[in-house]
């Protein structure tokens, strides 16, 4: 690369310093007395003004206080920003917050939680079946190893008046079955 070349290139990049926001009150070499002003600025100048004109008779025994606390609140929103975006944007932006559904959205709708239906259940308490003869095991077509049997583990003995629940049922039938070899 030649260095005529590499002179001629720029690069150029701008920086948030650089931007300029958008001003009211500026046109080529005139500009508003005290101005330009933001529209932030414009808007507490109308709503501001609007609301001391009609309030006149409530604080007018205060001097020029109000109007003053007014002129400071122009001067402080020259440039504000709310989590770095502009007043407005931001105010917008928690509007449109309020008006969504509180589920959110999905497909463009708006998610509703389902209807409220009582959960009506219940249960009946029977008696235990009486357990089954012990059944023989099929003949087996493998052959079995010539290792001893293990002793069964013990266990626990089974409740008073027969078992209850079908996992102790279970647990009886194995325990006659084991037995009967």
């Amino acid at each position: 690369m030649s260095a005529g070349a590499a002179a001629g290139r720029s690069g150029r990049f701008y920086t948030s310093a650089r931007r300029h926001p958008w001003v009211l009150g500026k046109v080529a070499d005139w500009r508003i007395p005290l101005g330009p002003y933001t529209p932030a600025q414009i808007a507490v100048a109308v709503g501001g003004g609007f609301v001391l004109f009609k309030t006149i008779a409530v604080w007018s025994w205060m001097g020029p206080v109000p109007v003053v606390a007014w002129m400071l609140a122009i001067w402080a929103v020259r440039r504000p920003t709310v989590r770095g975006r502009a007043p407005m944007q931001a105010a917008l932006g928690w509007l449109f917050l309020a008006w969504q559904p509180s589920g959110g959205r999905l497909g463009g709708r708006a998610v509703r939680d389902r209807a409220v239906r009582p959960f009506l259940g219940g249960f009946t308490i029977e008696e235990a079946p009486a357990p089954r003869a012990a059944r023989t095991p099929p003949p087996c077509t493998r052959r079995r190893s010539a290792r001893p049997r293990r002793a069964a583990a013990p266990s626990l003995p089974a409740p008073p008046g027969g078992p209850a629940s079908g996992v102790q049922q279970l647990l009886a039938l194995a325990e006659q079955a084991g037995g009967a070899r």
